[in-house]
C-alpha cells in the first residue's frame, strides 16, 4: 500500500507538466482525488489492515495528500497564467500597475451634500446628528404640528407597529415610532442639549409614503438647518440663503420669498430661484425650499424663552439640488447604481 501511495506521487508529478488548460486540470485532479480517484481508493481500503498498521498508513496517506496539494496549486497557477497571458497576448509582469486605473467615488449625492454643508459651515452653522427612527414627538409635536395635520396621517408617514420597541430612542409619552418624514426632527434634539446662541446643520435620510416617479421617491435627503439668536429677523434668513445659493450655482442667481404655511415656521415662506445657466429653466423661477422664522412654539417646547430668543429654519430636498446642479431629468438614477452614471461623478 505504501508503494502504491508513492506511485500516485510519481504519476502526478509526472502528468502535470502535460496539462494544457482548466479542463485538463480538473479530469486530472478526480483521476487522482476524486471519488473514484486512486489516493481515495487507498484511502477506502485502510480499513482492510490489521489496527496495529493502521496509525502509520494513515500518516502516510496524509503526507501524500499534502504533496498532492501542492503540485494542484502549482499547477492551477501555471494554466491561469498561461490563460491570462493568452487573453493580454503578452507575458504578466507582475510589478506593473493594474491597467483598470478607475477607483471609487464619493455619491453625487454625498458630494452636493458636502458641497452644501461647507458653505454653511463658512456661515458658522455647524453638524447635528439624530436617529432615522424617531418618535411623533420630535417629529410632530415639538414642531407644533397639530393632531390634524395631513402629515400624521398614515398615508404620508411611515410609522412603526405599537409593539416594537426601540431601546435606545426614549418616548415622551404615549406616542408612535416612526420613520423620520423630516431632518427638522435633528433641531429640536439639537436646541435640547445647547444653550442658544447656536447655528446648526443636519444631513440625511428622510422617509415619506410618496409613489416614485421621476421627481418622487419614498426615500430621499435633507438638509435643515437653524439659527437661535438674539435679534435676528427676516433679512437675516435671507442673506444667509442668499449667500448660501450664489455660492452653490455662481453669481447673477436670482432669489424671492413667497408667503406659505408651516407649523413650525412663522412667517414661513416658499423660496423661489431663478439661474442664468440652467439651460431651458434658465428664465424660470424654480421653488427651491421651505424656510422661515421660528414659530414661538416651537421655542417653549424645547424650553426657550420666546421673548428673548428668535431664530430662523430652513430646509431643502439634496436631490432637487442636485438635479438642478447636474442637468438629471430623473431622480431614480441617484439609486440604481449604475456605473455609467455614477463615473461621471468620478
Amino acid at each position: 500500500m505504501a508503494n502504491g501511495l508513492k506511485e500516485i506521487i510519481a504519476q502526478a508529478e509526472s502528468e502535470a507538466p502535460l496539462l494544457k488548460g482548466r479542463a485538463d486540470f480538473e479530469a486530472f485532479k478526480a483521476k487522482l482525488v476524486g471519488p473514484n480517484g486512486s489516493l481515495t481508493q487507498v484511502m477506502k481500503s485502510i480499513g482492510k489492515l490489521p489496527p496495529a498498521e493502521r496509525p502509520a498508513m494513515g500518516q502516510l496517506i496524509n503526507q501524500a495528500k499534502k504533496e498532492l496539494e501542492a503540485i494542484f496549486a502549482s499547477t492551477l497557477s501555471r494554466i491561469e497564467t498561461q490563460e491570462m497571458e493568452g487573453f493580454l497576448g503578452q507575458p504578466i509582469d507582475p510589478t506593473l500597475p493594474s491597467p483598470d486605473g478607475w477607483v471609487g467615488s464619493r455619491h453625487p449625492l454625498a458630494q452636493v451634500a458636502q458641497r452644501m454643508a461647507s458653505i454653511f459651515a463658512r456661515l458658522g452653522f455647524s453638524l447635528n446628528e439624530g436617529p432615522e427612527v424617531d418618535t411623533e414627538w420630535f417629529c410632530f409635536d415639538a414642531l407644533n404640528v397639530p393632531d390634524s395635520h395631513p402629515a400624521r396621517d398614515a398615508q404620508d408617514t411611515f410609522f412603526i407597529k405599537k409593539e416594537v420597541g426601540m431601546g435606545d430612542i426614549e418616548k415622551r409619552g404615549s406616542e408612535r415610532y416612526l420613520l423620520r418624514s423630516h431632518t427638522t426632527t435633528v433641531q429640536i434634539r439639537a436646541m435640547l442639549e445647547k444653550k442658544p446662541p447656536m447655528r446648526g446643520l443636519s444631513i440625511g435620510r428622510v422617509f415619506r409614503r410618496d409613489t416614485t416617479d421621476a421627481t418622487h421617491s419614498a426615500n430621499f435627503h435633507q438638509m435643515d438647518g437653524f439659527c437661535v439668536d438674539r435679534n435676528v429677523t427676516i433679512k437675516d434668513l435671507k442673506a444667509a440663503l442668499d449667500f448660501f445659493i450664489c455660492e452653490l450655482f455662481g453669481s447673477g442667481v436670482k432669489t424671492r420669498f413667497r408667503p406659505s404655511f408651516f407649523p413650525f415656521t412663522e412667517p414661513s415662506f416658499e423660496m423661489d430661484i431663478q439661474v442664468p445657466n440652467l439651460g431651458k429653466l434658465s428664465d424660470k423661477w424654480i421653488e427651491a425650499w421651505g424656510c422661515g422664522m421660528i414659530d414661538p412654539e416651537v421655542f417653549k417646547s424645547v424650553g426657550y424663552d420666546p421673548q428673548h430668543w428668535s431664530g430662523y429654519a430652513f430646509g431643502m430636498g439634496i436631490e432637487r439640488l442636485a438635479m438642478l446642479l447636474y442637468g438629471i431629468d430623473d431622480v431614480r438614477l441617484f439609486y440604481q447604481n449604475d456605473l455609467r452614471f455614477l463615473q461621471q461623478f468620478a
